[in-house]
């Protein structure tokens, strides 16, 4: 799979773009993602994403992620196998990442990995816009993230 990111913010190190890189990678292997697909992770700030919320959302606060989904390969009724797949954008709050890292008392590893990973099961169509949705979503990615080796402290 295809990652692209991009910090705005100027904060993220070397080592955490590698992380996002492996924490996706693994992900999209767990998945079963073309390995054709695209991604893109964007770090931002909490003004940045404050106004994203505002203009697709309409909330007007700083949210912790945002997923733009574009090709969604699991809702897909097209023969795309030979076309590359943009499965979309994800785009993380740097500054809640360390927020809630030291709210939920875990490393800033985690919080960035569970905040990726969440953005992008989003691209893949899982919500949790109910709580049946909810709960599939939420033990995916605790698997995920426990099988990468990356569980909460």
């Amino acid at each position: 799979m295809q990652i692209d990111i991009s910090d705005q913010t100027d904060k993220l190190s070397t080592v955490h773009e590698d992380l996002l890189q492996r924490v996706l990678a693994f992900a999209a292997e767990k998945e079963k993602v073309n390995a054709t697909a695209e991604v893109s992770v964007t770090m931002v700030t909490n003004e940045t994403i404050k106004s994203l919320n505002e203009q697709y959302r309409h909330k007007n606060e700083a949210t912790d992620v945002l997923s733009f989904e574009m090709d969604n390969p699991m809702r897909s009724t097209e023969n795309t196998a030979a076309m590359p797949i943009m499965l979309g954008d994800i785009v993380i709050s740097y500054d809640k990442v360390i927020e809630q890292a030291e709210r939920y008392n875990h490393s800033f590893e985690r919080e960035l990995a569970f905040l990726v990973l969440h953005g992008f099961l989003h691209l893949l169509g899982y919500t949790h816009d109910d709580k049946e949705e909810e709960t599939v979503m939420f033990q995916k990615q605790e698997t995920i993230l426990e099988d990468f080796k990356l569980e909460r402290s």
